[in-house]
């Protein structure tokens, strides 16, 4: 009966998520469900269990998520992100429309932009680019995806992704885990996504397929509560906010917009490589510390270092492009409320599961999977990043049931905690990207577009791209290690 409850309490929570329900609803009732399954105590669960696990995650990450989503927005009122993005059409053009969009994604989401503010400000420009080189705007989506939501997700060293700070904690790494294996994996993404997307701009060429008609209220999309209840769980940025501030008529210099990206790169490497290494934290083993080590969260504190100071140089240097800053820094501060807790109760969901009698069953069978550890952490956090149609909170509940015992087995095989990490991170970004979750709901409907047109292109792109990249990276740290 316990493993009967611990499904059907995940049946119900993808279920309703999908049809648009409210997570922070959800995911208690779930775990409740579940609990009584196995006829566990349900308050005790509610209380001690789940806001345990819940706030535990925000103690550990909430600043992250405020960071990012107020960086987002000031790099978006100040103009810099339509800068860039207007930067990669000039030098590049319509001829290379298709490279344009993935570049410009890729550049301002590895600075730290938020997803849904970097879908707010390419959709435009892919639009009128795709329709300036005739190509079908039906792929859009798969190309803004390929730039924003692959390899400066989940593989580039360094990315200020949350989905690349969550293993830190578990693993004691920093944000450049596996740097090596991280840019080969990114080269594996980037050349199959744009390989894909060549062949279907071709195809359709021969077929004289012209860019069509897709058209879209991009305000009206992201005002749109069933978008938003699907997006927060996905990503960092609640999209209510994005109409909110006032953004500048005036557009930077572009060098003065790739500044604060480059801050970000810059700085988290410093911090990381650097900085921390050399100080003395040993105060942190204190009982009002927390009674932590700095390898346990000295990964988060560089991230936070190089959007703090990415912030600072932003309103520094754009000061008289950001007419309300106020109002701007509200909306980005607000915007990261709703996903950090929704992605917290994700997490309080998967702790109540993970403390049934019935949840060793699962772990038992992870574990036995052939191919070793790695294999086995793939498949988890592929799964539950499935599941839940989020790359953060299923890496969240992989590592809080079974990140301890991964670390046992990284010692007894002689495997670097940095391949773990690197695994784990690219795993969770693979089928997350399943139809129902929330960053391809809001991008189709920013794009003006169905899963019926576009979502293909998104598979191969997004899922089929990630996973060759996964089993590269675990080929090679199998054979030569972590580098």
């Amino acid at each position: 009966m316990g493993l009967l409850g611990i499904l059907v309490g995940l049946g119900l929570l993808i279920w309703f998520a999908y049809r648009g329900w409210s997570i922070l609803l959800l995911a208690p009732a779930a775990a409740l469900l579940a609990a009584a399954f196995a006829r566990e105590p349900l308050l005790a669960h509610w209380t001690q269990t789940f806001m345990s696990s819940a706030t535990h995650f925000l103690a550990q990450f909430f600043p992250i998520f405020l960071l990012g989503a107020l960086f987002g927005k000031l790099m978006e009122d100040s103009g810099s992100v339509t800068a860039i993005s207007q930067f990669m059409t000039e030098r590049l053009g319509t001829k290379r429309a298709i490279l344009a969009v993935v570049l410009a994604g890729a550049a301002v989401t590895y600075g730290g932009v938020s997803l849904f503010v970097a879908f707010f400000v390419l959709a435009p420009m892919a639009r009128a680019l795709f329709r300036d080189a005739d190509i079908p705007l039906r792929l859009m989506p798969a190309a803004i995806v390929l730039g924003t939501s692959t390899f400066t997700m989940s593989a580039l060293p360094g990315t200020p992704a949350i989905q690349n700070a969550i293993p830190m904690p578990f693993f004691g790494t920093t944000p450049f885990a596996a740097p090596g294996l991280g840019i080969i994996a990114s080269a594996v993404m980037l050349g199959f996504g744009l390989w894909w997307l060549k062949r279907a701009e071709s195809a359709a060429r021969a077929a004289g397929e012209g860019a069509g008609t897709l058209d879209v209220d991009i305000d009206k999309s992201v005002a749109d509560e069933l978008v938003r209840e699907r997006a927060t769980v996905a990503r960092e940025f609640d999209p209510a906010e994005i109409g909110k501030g006032r953004r500048s008529a005036a557009l930077p210099p572009i060098s003065l917009a790739a500044l604060p990206l480059f801050v970000v790169v810059g700085i988290n490497f410093l911090v990381s490589i650097f900085v921390l290494p050399r100080i003395d934290a040993t105060f942190l083993a204190e009982p009002r510390w927390g009674a932590t080590s700095l390898s346990a969260i000295g990964g988060v504190w560089s991230v936070i270092v190089a959007l703090f100071t990415a912030i600072v140089t932003l309103i520094v240097t754009n000061r008289t492009r950001l007419p309300a800053l106020r109002e701007s820094m509200d909306a980005g501060a607000n915007a990261s409320v709703l996903p950090a807790l929704s992605v917290a109760s994700l997490v309080g969901f998967g702790a109540v599961v993970a403390a049934l009698p019935a949840f060793a069953v699962v772990r038992d069978w992870v574990l036995s999977i052939g191919g070793g550890p790695l294999v086995s952490l793939a498949v988890a956090t592929n799964v539950l990043s499935a599941l839940t149609g989020s790359a953060s909170g299923g890496l969240t509940i992989a590592l809080d049931a079974l990140g301890p015992t991964y670390m046992n087995l990284a010692a007894q095989h002689g495997i670097d905690p940095a391949l773990m990490h690197r695994v784990a991170v690219i795993g969770s970004g693979t089928l997350d990207s399943l139809p129902h979750n929330g960053a391809v709901v809001s991008l189709l409907a920013v794009c003006g577009s169905t899963h019926r047109e576009s979502y293909f292109d998104i598979v191969m792109v997004a899922i089929v791209s990630a996973l060759l990249a996964l089993a590269t990276v675990i080929i090679l740290g199998t054979i030569f290690g972590s580098f």
